[in-house]
């Protein structure tokens, strides 16, 4: 009988296993249709007097912010049999999109970009849906949230190697490096679509996850509005943060002292990579909800001071290490960051046994995360352009790190308090 069990056990979390990389190669391939053309620089090139790689930005963003919000409702009401269809669909306007700026002249190429976000917004919902509400939803989720670390670096130096070994144009890089994901990606949605149900022991340990309606919608939010209004406050700053300093990588490593060097980019995220993936996947072994969900406010604000302390080391020289301090750097912003995208709000409805899934929060998070990164975006932009953008990311860590810190504060005595009037 225990012969039995413990078979049945590792049946479970192979297949576990295996849902959570076909997923990191599904969302690292989607990568190839949205970062590489953030590797060029476009110089000589303006619309409105605005720098044209920040339109370019901007017109991705506001599509990939719209495509959040639309997500809130179509994530959280989604039901499971068309998701594969979903998901190449999404992918393929991305790719025709990429086509379509790589064909017409600039500056009307710029409305591609925004076409190309409007899809691949609702890739990460898609793909979350099928490991959420699960014994192992950590072990998955870290798997799969590692994608958005190591792929974004991976995609940019395949692009910037194709731009240097092959003198493909910085319009023609983009579709050029998604084509060379495309194939894969179907493979892996295979794969992925052939994941199975969540098991009755997974629904009594996690809570069932439905789809969701208006109502339901509004019940949720409403029931933890302070606390969730204060996490949605604080993600919408890391987002920010983390695009700032995911976009305009090549200008940062530029002001560092490092130029052309395509490696550089996925060298400096796969020690960040492997520490978040080995301190998130951990989490599963933590039972109780609340103290997992505990447990990663903590993390996120730690992860939010050390950015704080390790720009500090960095202007007063102590790090001198321009790779040293990029890693450390990303290892504070990705352990804050990390559970937003999944965890987070998994353990949250678990916790407090909420009916819906953890899709729409998530969503509601980066709908208002991708918005804040627009506006940060315009205004560097509009009031500091003479300043560089590795001195504004500094600066803008300084007040990442303070705000954690009041954030952690609030919602820790919060949640404790709404989980006691439960009781």
């Amino acid at each position: 009988m225990i012969a039995v069990v413990n078979s049945t056990r590792r049946q479970y979390y192979l297949s576990a296993i295996v849902a959570g990389l076909a997923a990191f190669a599904v969302y690292f391939c989607m990568y190839a249709f949205r970062k590489p053309f953030t590797v060029a620089k476009y110089e000589g090139l303006d619309l409105w007097g605005i720098d044209y790689k920040i339109v370019l930005i901007i017109c991705q963003v506001i599509g990939y912010a719209i495509s959040k919000f639309v997500g809130i409702k179509f994530i959280s009401e989604l039901q499971p049999g068309r998701r594969a269809i979903y998901i190449i669909g999404c992918i393929a306007v991305a790719g025709l999109s990429l086509l379509g700026f790589a064909l017409t002249p600039a500056p009307y190429n710029a409305v591609f970009l925004l076409i190309n976000g409007l899809p691949l917004g609702l890739i990460w919902g898609l793909v979350f849906a099928y490991l959420e509400g699960r014994q192992a939803t950590e072990i998955m989720a870290a798997i799969l949230s590692s994608a958005f670390i190591l792929a974004s670096g991976m995609v940019k130096s395949v692009g910037k190697w194709m731009m240097q070994e092959f003198d493909v144009s910085e319009f023609w890089m983009p579709v050029l490096t998604g084509a060379l994901f495309f194939v894969p990606l179907l493979l892996f949605v295979l794969i992925l679509d052939r994941t199975p149900n969540p098991t009755a022991k997974d629904i009594d340990l996690r809570n069932l996850r439905e789809p969701m309606s208006r109502q339901d919608r509004k019940a949720l939010f409403l029931s933890l509005a302070p606390g969730l209004t204060v996490l949605v406050l604080l993600y919408m700053l890391i987002t920010a943060f983390r695009d700032l300093r995911d976009n305009f990588s090549v200008e940062i490593w530029e002001d560092l002292g490092v130029v052309d060097n395509a490696s550089v980019f996925t060298r400096s995220e796969i020690p960040v990579t492997l520490a978040v993936l080995l301190l998130f996947a951990l989490f599963f072994l933590i039972r109780n909800n609340y103290r997992a969900f505990k447990g990663m406010q903590i993390l996120i604000c730690v992860g939010l001071v050390m950015i704080g302390v390790v720009n500090l080391l960095f202007q007063m020289q102590i790090i001198t290490s321009p790779m040293l301090w990029t890693i450390l750097i990303g290892t504070g912003l990705y352990t804050a960051y990390f559970p937003y995208n999944s965890m987070l709000f998994e353990r949250l409805i678990a916790t407090f046994r909420c009916k819906g899934n953890a899709g729409f929060l998530i969503y509601v998070a980066d709908a208002f995360g991708y918005l804040a990164s627009i506006l940060v975006l315009l205004y560097k932009e509009f009031f500091y352009s003479d300043i560089s953008y590795l001195s504004f990311l500094t600066n803008m860590g300084y007040a990442v790190s303070l705000t954690g810190i009041v954030a952690y504060v609030f919602t820790n005595w919060y949640f404790k308090a709404r989980l006691q009037r439960l009781q």
